[in-house]
């Protein structure tokens, strides 16, 4: 392996950045199409194919570019200079997910403490609850909408202490058996690192598997969702999100796995390990948030 550590590496130029914007015009048009399409009541399938053919030049692009920049690494291409680039870009990627989640936090806190409270006749509202909603009584989760025929209220709520609570308990043990590879890999002990790394993502895929049993059930028993009024807008929204961030965390730390397999990775140089960790650790706090907020206050 070469040693850089004195120089700024200067990459060649590159096509994934030109496949990269392709893929993700394609992919948000895709599911602008589905969305209207849908609203409209066609059975138009135009907006499926845009979306899948973005979503598969996406992950074209993100196979090729890691790949390179794996490749870059392994042949000792990169400097301190670039390691700092890379943890402040993972830094402020993590930060701009923070954001991202405490948005749809502030949309529920803003709905349960101001909008279901002014529909209920509090403050300046009263007027509003008397002349189109006589009968509305303001309460959160909110099941009885002020509309209630054409937005059904869910017939039952998620219990807090069955599945989530479940989901909670394999996902903090997670971030645990996680922490446990990191020090492994510290050590250079890569049986136990590869033992807590594949148990880290067993843990994951249940938490993903209970998710759709919980959606299964919410769908099929409760009546809960995603036109279930702005309850079920809300839980669909934070814990749909969540589910798709554990979903890339899960494809993260596999591909960690395998390279951990196929010998990557050093004592004292391992950021792509890293990363990801700080990624599935992140996960992991937005859940408790979700699990607190959503199902349990």
């Amino acid at each position: 392996m070469a040693n850089n550590e004195g120089s700024y590496y200067v990459p060649a130029q590159s096509k994934w950045p030109i496949i990269a914007s392709i893929g993700l015009f394609l992919t948000l048009t895709g599911a602008a199409m589905m969305m209207n399409n849908l609203s409209a009541g066609t059975k138009d399938t135009t907006g499926h194919w845009v979306l899948f053919t973005g979503s598969l030049l996406m992950a074209w692009m993100l196979f090729g570019w890691f790949g390179n920049v794996i490749q870059e690494s392994r042949a000792g291409l990169y400097s301190n200079q670039m390691d700092r680039s890379f943890r402040w870009g993972m830094g402020w990627f993590i930060f701009s997910e923070v954001m991202f989640f405490a948005a749809f936090f502030g949309v529920l806190f803003y709905v349960r403490f101001f909008s279901v409270p002014w529909l209920g006749g509090e403050g300046d509202g009263e007027m509003t609850n008397w002349l189109l909603w006589p009968d509305f009584t303001a309460q959160w989760p909110l099941q009885d909408n002020p509309d209630n025929k054409q937005f059904p209220g869910a017939s039952g709520l998620i219990n807090p202490f069955h599945l989530p609570l479940l989901n909670t308990l394999l996902l903090v043990i997670s971030s645990v058996t996680l922490t446990l590879a990191h020090h492994a890999l510290r050590k250079d002990n890569r049986a136990k690192l590869k033992l807590w790394l594949i148990l880290t993502l067993v843990l994951g895929f249940a938490f993903l598997f209970l998710q759709a049993e919980e959606y299964i059930e919410a769908y099929t028993e409760l009546g809960l969702t995603l036109k279930a009024g702005i309850y079920g807008s809300t839980f669909f929204i934070l814990t749909g999100f969540h589910g798709a961030h554990v979903t890339l965390g899960a494809i993260m730390l596999t591909v960690m796995l395998f390279r951990v397999y196929k010998g990557h990775f050093e004592p004292d140089k391992h950021f792509a390990f890293e990363s990801a960790s700080w990624y599935w650790h992140f996960v992991d706090v937005v859940w408790i948030a979700v699990f607190i907020f959503v199902y349990l206050i």
